[in-house]
């Protein structure tokens, strides 16, 4: 028989007890040391069953296990300890409580996943632990954060592999009373509740638990509530699942369900509203229409609404691709969102305006979810330095007339928790720590990683259908003494997890170096609907099946927050080669850099911005015509990577002194440490986030209150329809000679200029020499600008003279241009309209060149 209902029974704990209950509900026991040794000595056993997770093991621990503990006086005394320490760590100001000025009172942070710990399986790869990272980091600064996703009831998914190697997917259940998140109840003793309206009269309800991340709520979203239709039940069913109506209700619910569930969150608790909104990716970018909706029901039109959004909102995109990016059908968004929808009252013309992505080079028929995110946030950014630029010329239609660098989308890159992914070891090193001991401290980790490797290696044979007495191999799976390289990632076919087979036979022959042999530890997931993603899962898999081969390479599946938190200590060398710039980020180097491992890499993401040679290595990357011919560039870049790999890694890991210690290695692992390691922390990331984007945001939406919203929106309006008639006629440098000029170093020649304003006054335009050098094509490089101010009256026809000087501060070929932009004091950022007024040509009859 089988059972219609689920019901988790937990022991009744002793009172002196209890705070263990209090531990084992804050997430901070995942990244706090002290915390996690106090749940292994209380039943060590039940917490490996648990896979580490406390909630679990407590729910399963024996009455006579607890009256022992109860009697223990010092294991109570120091779970005192760890409740006062997790007490003061909970209410003492931190960073951010010092900060001067007023920063954001509260700040509501988006995302579709969240990977805190492998005991609340809710992500998927990248953007989640990043997601899970920043959480944690913000709870150690104190940034007062409240998280919002959704609650998967199957999570993502888990992976095995079958007899051939073929990728398999399961979907365990999730029993939310076996994970460590509580409901937000009403002060009745009732669940909490959000609903959404539907089409057809029907309804989406959502619970709203809460997962304590330190200092952070993290509340998440649960439609598998009995007053749902069946199919309502089923939205927040797989992280990443179901067809396009499906991932439509579950960014509905994330978005404009979220928004609600912040705002009872913020009654129940008395939590300050929050002052700004991150929407960290697409995917929760309807939170923004939901706020519309708010304040049209305080009385402000869409326009004064959506200034009053814009000016709290921050967006962060992290794909630099268009194929990356949500993108639904208009009308499937118009008939959820529209008066027989969840947002009733709206206009659904300006929602669906929001979505366009005909500026994009997109489709009339499609909504973007990238694109409504950008037009909805004030401040945007990518997630690397490279990255910012990627998005910054992805996103370019949006702001026409303006050159890519000037795009209003800047970038914070990325960061990791420290306290998460640094080995215990590690993270108490000395930096006066010898080359011995660093080196000794590596082998330690190294055979660690190697004892797991080989369980987990059994226990996917044996998945596989393998019997035990077929798996005496392997026991000697790996080397303890050999370089070790990972890979580790989602499998999309842009990080091609496959470059290492392009010549299988020099791979073998790295592999089975008689001198300096290389030993590899692979994971990843593909998709579920991609097929091409497991193609390269399988061949992975069959050539590291090979009898030959098999005891230096090998393919761990399911991988997930549990392995990585081995493998990034455990790996000498942690290897990425993406096609770039694809990578928007990609952090797992960053994991293991703060292990000392050093990292193999195209310059890629966050890699292009802060490698240098004493930290690893540099992939070469094709360009030219080899980069376009997709077979021969890989061919080229896998020959650069087995050269790398035999020439520069591993000569230098097994090139040894006297006392067996390779010097220059370590030498690298001790720069990686002390100099890479403080870069790539997620506390640099959200630090930040704070000053750069969450402080000024706060700053905006306190400055636009509705009346500042309304004359906000209709001098946006009049700009827009004054534009067309704003031009620059006439441009004059130095003595008034057009085209070359010849000029001197240091000069200052006047520029003089003539503008046409139309129904625009002085005071809602700046008026801009911009000078720089040119390229062979006369475009400007580098350009930098200053303001010219008006000079006279109007001449007969009504255009204003402006004037200034230009400062000739570099020598070779020059050139200078005019522009006109719209200019107010609470506009973020002179391209925010996409508005410029430009001479008739650039570099004809409105530019000058100075040689």
């Amino acid at each position: 028989m089988k059972a219609i209902r689920r019901f988790t029974v937990r022991p009744v704990l002793p009172d002196t007890l209890r705070p263990l209950a209090d531990l084992a509900r804050n997430l901070r026991w995942s990244w706090h040391e002290p915390t996690r040794e106090l749940f292994e000595s209380v039943d060590p056993e039940g917490l490996r069953a648990a896979d580490g997770d406390p909630v679990r093991a407590l729910g399963a621990i024996d009455a006579g296990r607890l009256a022992a503990l109860a009697a223990d006086q010092e294991f109570l005394a120091r779970l005192r300890a760890a409740a006062e320490e997790l007490d003061h760590y909970l209410t003492e100001p931190r960073w951010y409580q010092r900060q001067s000025g007023e920063p954001p009172a509260s700040i509501a942070y988006f995302s579709p996943e969240f990977g805190v710990t492998a005991a609340l399986p809710q992500y998927s790869g990248g953007l989640g632990i990043l997601a899970g990272d920043h959480l944690k980091a913000a709870s150690d600064l104190g940034v007062p954060l409240i998280g919002v996703g959704l609650l998967y009831r199957h999570g993502y998914f888990r992976q095995s592999l079958s007899r051939d190697g073929w990728q398999q997917e399961h979907y365990p259940v999730l029993d939310p009373g076996e994970l460590p998140v509580s409901l937000l109840r009403e002060p009745d003793g009732g669940p909490a509740r959000v609903t959404l309206a539907l089409p057809g009269g029907r309804s989406l309800h959502a619970h709203i638990w809460i997962a304590r991340v330190g200092r952070v709520p993290l509340l998440m979203l649960d439609s598998d509530v009995e007053e749902n239709a069946p199919g309502e039940r089923e939205v927040t069913d797989r992280l990443y699942g179901g067809g396009s109506e499906h991932r439509l209700l579950q960014e509905m619910l994330l978005g404009i369900g979220g928004v609600r569930a912040v705002r009872t969150y913020c009654r129940l608790t008395g939590t300050p509203a929050p002052e700004v909104f991150h929407t960290n990716e697409g995917h929760a970018g309807f939170l923004g229409l939901e706020r519309i909706r708010e304040l049209g029901r305080e009385g402000l039109d869409f326009d004064a609404a959506l200034e009053a959004v814009r000016a709290g909102t921050v967006f962060t995109t992290h794909t630099p691709v268009p194929a990356g990016i949500d993108r639904f059908d208009r009308a499937l968004v118009a008939r959820h969102l529209g008066d027989d929808g969840a947002l009733p009252g709206v206009d659904t013309t300006r929602i669906l305006a929001l979505g366009d992505e005909t500026p994009l080079g997109g489709e009339a028929g499609v909504f973007n979810m990238a694109a409504m995110g950008l037009r909805l946030a004030q401040r945007a950014n990518g997630v690397s330095t490279l990255h910012g630029a990627v998005s910054r010329a992805m996103f370019a239609g949006l702001w026409p007339g303006f050159d890519p660098e000037e795009i209003p989308l800047g970038s914070v890159t990325n960061g990791v928790h420290a306290p998460t992914w640094t080995a215990p070891e590690v993270a108490v090193l000395s930096p006066d720590a010898s080359d011995r001991e660093l080196w000794e401290l590596r082998r330690t980790l190294r055979e660690r990683l190697v004892t797991d490797v080989r369980a987990r290696l059994r226990a996917s044979w044996r998945q596989r259908g393998a019997a035990a007495a077929e798996l005496g191999w392997t026991d000697s799976v790996l080397d303890p003494d050999v370089l070790t390289i990972g890979f580790a990632r989602r499998v999309p076919s842009y990080k091609r997890l496959t470059l290492m087979l392009r010549d299988k036979d020099r791979l073998r022959a790295l592999l089975l170096h008689p001198e300096r042999p290389v030993q590899l530890v692979v994971a990843g997931k593909a998709h579920p609907a991609d097929d091409g993603g497991k193609r390269l899962v399988q061949e992975l898999v069959r050539f590291a099946d090979d009898p030959r081969v098999r005891h230096r390479i090998v393919f761990l599946p399911d991988y997930g927050m549990g392995m990585a938190r081995g493998l990034y200590p455990g790996c000498d060398v942690w290897l990425n080669n993406p096609l770039r710039p694809l990578e928007a980020c990609g952090t797992s180097g960053m994991k293991a850099a703060l292990n000392g491992c050093l990292n193999l890499s195209v310059l890629d993401g966050w890699w292009d911005e802060w490698f240098e040679p004493d930290f690893g290595w540099a992939i070469p990357t094709a360009d030219g015509a080899a980069a376009r011919d997709e077979e021969r560039r890989d061919d080229l870049e896998a020959a650069a990577l087995y050269e790398l790999i035999e020439r520069g890694v591993a000569a230098r890991f097994y090139d040894r002194g006297p006392d067996g210690v390779p010097a220059g290695w370590t030498a690298m692992v001790r720069r990686t440490l002390t100099d890479l390691g403080p870069r790539v922390l997620a506390d640099r990331m959200v630090r930040e986030y704070v000053e750069r984007l969450y402080a000024p945001a706060a700053a905006a939406h306190r400055a636009l209150g509705p009346v500042e919203a309304r004359e906000l929106a209709a001098w946006k309006a009049k700009v827009r329809g004054a534009w067309p008639k704003v031009s620059v006629d006439h441009v004059e440098v130095g003595d008034g000679l057009e085209g070359d000029v010849d000029a001197e170093l240091g000069a200052t020649p006047a520029v003089r200029v003539r503008v046409a304003l139309g129904e625009l006054g002085p005071e809602d335009v700046e008026v801009q020499a911009v000078t720089g050098r040119v390229d062979a094509d006369d475009r400007l490089l580098d350009p930098r600008t200053s303001v010219l101010k008006p000079a006279d009256r109007p001449d007969l026809e009504g255009r204003l003279p402006y004037a200034g000087a230009l400062s000739l501060d570099r020598t070779g070929p020059f050139g200078c241009t005019v522009r006109v932009l719209p200019t107010h004091p609470l506009l973020a950022h002179p391209a925010e309209l996409g508005l410029v007024a430009l001479p008739v040509e650039a570099a004809g009859e409105g530019g000058v060149l100075l040689r």
